[in-house]
């Protein structure tokens, strides 16, 4: 019986540390085995690529320019022409197709600019006036050639000892502007101060414009009598030696002298312009 005893004793001191070192062991080596990550990647299905639709086609403009006319009618077209025949009366065509006769129009666009159709002041003929600018006073202007008469040439018509030479024309233009899409009215001081009344800014500058247009009228009064007796000092007397006098040069200053206060006067008159269609903004 004592055998017996110390033999399982033994038996179960041998034992129980190989059952301790089998529950230590990692946990890694009794879990079950995995696949590896490239035969995964290889398994998965590859992933289909979406075919990216194609750009729709550019699209093609066929209006770029508008033509209203006096009816209310507004017509786009990708191609406006002035034509005005030898005979017979001016007309618009658009896209070589569409023909619109120019007492039709109210307005209408092309290349160049914006162009309205209207009366002049103190005028009963309709004109076309091109837009230079748009606001609660828009600017007009149009463009005019103007014959001056045929100047003197040695070379030009009359004989041997020469002549009157070619015609000569000059190129005028006339500036307009108009108040909220009013009448067209001439382009002054005057009627600017009317227009422009409820803009104090404004006023202020058209009365000082309005200075420079009086100092620029006695410029022109000053000059002429200073020349015209500068020249009636030199020419007016039969001394043979004659000399130029020195009012002569002193009224050359006072012939320039109007052009710079008229340009002070039109920049007041830009200003005065651009000041109202700020404020209206």
């Amino acid at each position: 019986m004592t055998f017996r005893f110390r033999f399982l004793l033994l038996f179960f001191s041998v034992a129980s540390p190989a059952l301790v070192r089998a529950q230590d062991a990692p946990r890694q080596l009794n879990t079950l085995p995995t696949m590896a990550d490239s035969a995964r990647r290889q398994s998965q299905p590859a992933p289909q690529t979406q075919r990216q639709p194609a750009p729709p086609p550019p699209v093609v403009e066929t209006t770029k320019f508008a033509v209203g006319l006096k009816n209310g009618t507004v017509y786009k077209a990708y191609d406006v022409s002035v034509k005005q025949p030898l005979f017979g009366r001016s007309y618009l065509l658009l896209n070589d197709q569409r023909r619109i006769d120019m007492g039709e129009v109210g307005f209408y666009e092309d290349e160049t600019g914006h162009y309205v159709r209207t009366v002049l002041p103190r005028s009963k003929r309709e004109t076309t006036l091109r837009r230079d600018r748009a606001g609660r006073l828009s600017l007009y202007s149009a463009i005019t050639t103007q014959y001056t008469g045929g100047g003197y040439s040695p070379y030009g018509y009359g004989g041997r000892y020469g002549g009157f030479g070619a015609p000569m024309y000059r190129t005028v233009k006339t500036e307009y502007f108009s108040k909220d899409n009013g009448p067209v009215q001439d382009l002054n001081v005057r009627n600017l101060s009317i227009a422009t009344a409820d803009n104090a800014g404004s006023s202020a500058l058209l009365m000082e414009g309005r200075k420079y247009q009086t100092y620029t009228t006695l410029s022109y009064v000053a000059a002429a009598g200073v020349l015209a007796a500068g020249l009636f000092a030199t020419f007016g007397t039969q001394q043979s030696d004659r000399a130029i006098s020195p009012l002569v040069y002193a009224g050359i200053p006072l012939a320039i002298l109007p052009i710079v206060l008229g340009s002070k006067q039109q920049q007041n008159i830009k200003q005065a312009i651009s000041l109202y269609n700020r404020g209206a903004e």
